[in-house]
C-alpha cells in the first residue's frame, strides 16, 4: 500500500490528522488537516522540515529512543500544542515518527490503535529512508571528493546528480552544535534558505556549500548561526566548485578563531585581519617578553599597538592621564625587553598579543 494511503488510513482510524517524519524529523507525508493546527504543524507542512528549536524541545522527551508513544506538553513560546509521538521502528532501526496533535487527548484505546497502525508504516518508511540514505551517501561522497586533490570527478557528480544546477561562484560555511540532530536540521534549513546548496556532517563539524546567487552570504551565515549553539565560520567566495576546498579550509580556520575568541557567533575569513596570519602559523612562538608583563601592562600595550602608537588615543581609550601612559610604556619596555620605537620589535610584540587570544 502507498505511504499516503497508509497515512490517510491511520488518520481516519485515530480520528485526527497525522503527520509522518523520517528519523531526522523531515516531513515525509501527512494526511488532510483541519483545526486544531498550530504554527509548528503549519510551518512543518509548508517547509517540509522542523526547526532546530522544535527538534531540541522534543529531544527532552527522548523520542529517538522511545519504543512506545510519547506525550509531549504544549509549549506556547514555540507555538506548539500538545503532541503524541509514535516512534516507528524496524527491529533496532528507528525509521521515523508519526505525530498527532493531542487535543482533545487521545484515549488509551486510540493510542493502541495508532501504535498498531504505525507499525504498518515500517516497510514503506524503510523504503523512503533507504532511498534518502542512498542519495545522502552520494552527496556526502561528492562533498568529500571536493575537499581532495582530485575534485573534477566530484564536480561532475554533483552536477550529473542534479544536486546543483551548475558550476559557478560558491562559498563554504562551517558550523557546530553539541547535538548532531540539531546541526543536521540547521544545515538542511539553511540549504532551503540559501536556494541552492549541499552539506556534509563530519564528526567535528558540519560543512555547507552554497552557490552564490542573490541571497547575501552574510544573511546565509546569520540564518545558520541562528539554528546552532556553536560558532559559524565563513570562507571567501571562490569562482568554481573546483576551488571549493580553498573556501572550506578558510571556513574551518575562521570557525576555530570564532570558537577561541568567543566574540561573535559568526567569523568571516575576509574580515579576520591579522588572525588569518596567526591561524596559518601553527605553533607560533609567543614573544618571551610578553609573559613578563602583568595583565594591566599587557592590555595597555595591546591597545597602544592597536591604535598605531597614538598616545593620546590610547590614554583616552584607557581613561588615564597621558603621563600615566608614558610611565606604563616605559615599564613595558623595561620588563618585556623591547624598544617600542623600533617597528620590527613593535610588530613582534603586537603579533604575540593577538596570538595569546588564540592560545588561551
Amino acid at each position: 500500500m502507498e505511504l499516503q494511503q497508509l497515512v490517510d488510513r491511520l488518520a481516519d482510524r485515530a480520528g485526527r490528522p497525522a503527520l509522518v517524519e523520517d528519523r531526522r524529523q523531515r516531513v515525509v507525508c501527512y494526511s488532510a488537516h483541519a483545526e486544531p493546527m498550530d504554527e509548528v504543524r503549519r510551518s512543518s507542512i509548508l517547509r517540509r522540515s522542523t526547526t532546530p528549536e522544535v527538534i531540541a524541545f522534543f529531544a527532552r522527551y527522548a523520542i529517538t529512543t522511545a519504543r512506545r508513544p510519547v506525550r509531549t506538553p504544549a509549549e506556547p513560546e514555540l507555538g506548539l500544542l500538545p503532541r503524541v509521538c509514535v516512534p516507528v521502528w524496524h527491529a533496532d532501526l528507528l525509521l521515523g515518527f508519526v505525530w498527532f496533535v493531542d487535543e482533545p487527548p487521545l484515549t488509551g484505546p486510540d493510542l493502541t490503535i495508532a501504535e498498531e497502525l504505525a507499525a504498518d508504516l515500517a516497510l514503506a518508511l524503510y523504503r523512503v529512508n533507504l532511498l534518502g540514505e542512498l542519495a545522502a551517501q552520494r552527496e556526502a561522497e561528492a562533498m568529500r571528493g571536493l575537499l581532495g586533490p582530485d575534485s573534477a570527478r566530484s564536480v561532475a557528480a554533483l552536477l550529473d546528480e542534479g544536486l546543483l544546477a551548475g558550476d559557478g561562484p560558491v562559498v563554504a560555511l562551517v558550523a557546530t552544535d553539541p547535538d548532531p540532530a540539531v546541526l543536521e536540521a540547521a544545515l538542511a534549513g539553511t540549504r532551503r534558505f540559501a536556494g541552492e546548496a549541499v552539506h556534509l556532517v563530519r564528526p567535528e563539524h558540519g560543512l555547507l556549500l552554497v552557490r552564490v546567487h542573490r541571497t547575501p552570504v552574510a544573511e546565509i551565515a546569520a540564518h545558520l548561526a541562528a539554528g546552532v549553539r556553536g560558532a559559524v565560520g565563513v570562507g571567501d567566495v571562490v569562482g568554481s566548485l573546483g576551488e571549493f576546498a580553498v573556501s572550506a579550509r578558510q571556513a574551518r580556520q575562521a570557525h576555530g578563531i570564532a570558537v577561541r575568541l568567543a566574540t561573535a557567533p559568526v567569523a568571516t575569513w575576509s574580515e579576520l585581519g591579522i588572525y588569518r596570519v596567526l591561524a596559518a602559523a601553527e605553533g607560533i612562538e609567543i614573544h618571551p617578553g610578553l609573559a613578563a608583563l602583568p595583565p594591566e601592562l599587557a592590555a595597555t600595550v595591546e591597545i597602544y599597538l592597536d591604535l598605531a602608537g597614538d598616545a593620546a588615543a590610547t590614554a583616552n581609550r584607557l581613561n588615564i592621564h597621558r603621563t600615566t601612559l608614558y610611565y606604563r610604556l616605559a615599564r613595558i619596555s623595561e620588563l618585556a625587553g623591547v624598544d617600542l620605537r623600533d617597528g620590527t620589535q613593535r610588530l613582534a610584540l603586537h603579533l604575540a598579543c593577538k596570538a595569546t587570544h588564540l592560545t588561551h
